[in-house]
């Protein structure tokens, strides 16, 4: 059984001066956390999804993820920075204390945010939104809980942030 408890976010954000397009995942899986990077589980198809997406192999290790998130001009961060939570799950969450993007977008030149699945979108909205009023695209989720998305079927939604 997985426990449950409050858990702050173990990493920073990726991006860099060139990154223009923001993805917001909700929060680090138990094996994103393990491993201390974004969509650390190996059924989750955020990975392949970008990997096609630009072209470019799946990355293999965090070093080529992080190549294929800034060589594209990308930035990787999460809505929540802690938060009560079981194991993984989504619907689990409570008492979220939301990231703050200001020094992301002080620092790089993001116009556009992207939020991996519906909580991302959710905390992103409520928390977010109001302090940098730029609207944000709600993306099917690539965790391997939304079994309803096949990976083609992701690419084809995920088209829109290129």
């Amino acid at each position: 059984m997985s426990e449950t408890g409050n858990v702050v976010h173990p990493f920073p954000p990726l991006y860099d001066e060139n990154s223009h397009t923001l993805i917001l995942g909700s929060f680090p899986s138990v094996k994103s956390r393990e491993s201390n990077f974004f969509y650390g589980h190996p059924q989750n198809r955020f990975w392949k999804v970008i990997s096609f997406l630009y072209g470019e192999d799946i990355p293999k290790n965090i070093e080529e993820k992080k190549a294929l998130i800034l060589n594209n001009n990308l930035a990787l961060w999460d809505s929540i920075k802690s938060c009560t939570i079981t194991g993984s799950s989504d619907s689990s969450v409570k008492n979220v204390i939301p990231n703050d993007i200001s020094k992301i977008l002080k620092n790089s030149r993001v116009k556009r945010i992207f939020c991996n699945g519906a909580l991302s979108h959710k905390m992103y909205m409520k928390y977010i939104y109001p302090k940098t009023k730029i609207e944000a695209v709600k993306l099917p989720s690539t965790s391997p809980a939304n079994a309803s998305f096949s990976v083609d079927k992701l690419i084809e939604e995920w088209k829109k942030i290129k």
